[in-house]
């Protein structure tokens, strides 16, 4: 079973800066991609940014704002966000995709860390 430990969220106000990093451990093989999802009041769980062997992406509210890296040693990947506004409230969800020692696919999700933007 792949673990997937987030942390760094918090408050902070509109125009500030946080870093999020999720770390994973369990029988890994070999990660794929890792992603940040995030889940505001009344919406659904929405792409914020991922990496892997494609590079990276961004969703279009986040582009220029936010940077996705990984440390593949560590197997944690860190989402820095600048010029945070209060519209980026929300859940945070880390996600990785590979395979595990067992040869089989995993698809795991953290626990989600909340992230608030006060105006």
């Amino acid at each position: 079973q792949v673990q997937l430990v987030e942390s760094g969220g918090g408050l902070v106000q509109a125009g500030g800066s946080l870093r999020l990093s999720c770390a994973a451990s369990g029988k890994i093989f070999t990660i794929s991609d890792m992603a940040w999802y995030r889940q505001g009041p009344g919406h659904g769980r929405d792409l914020v940014a991922s990496i892997g062997s494609g590079g990276t992406n961004y969703g279009d509210s986040v582009k220029g704002r936010f940077t996705i890296s990984k440390d593949n040693a560590q197997k944690t990947v860190y989402l820095q966000m600048d010029s945070l506004k209060p519209e980026d409230t929300a859940v945070y969800y880390c996600n990785a995709r590979g395979v595990n020692f067992d040869e089989v696919s995993f698809n795991s999700w953290g626990q989600g860390t909340q992230v608030t933007v006060s105006s």
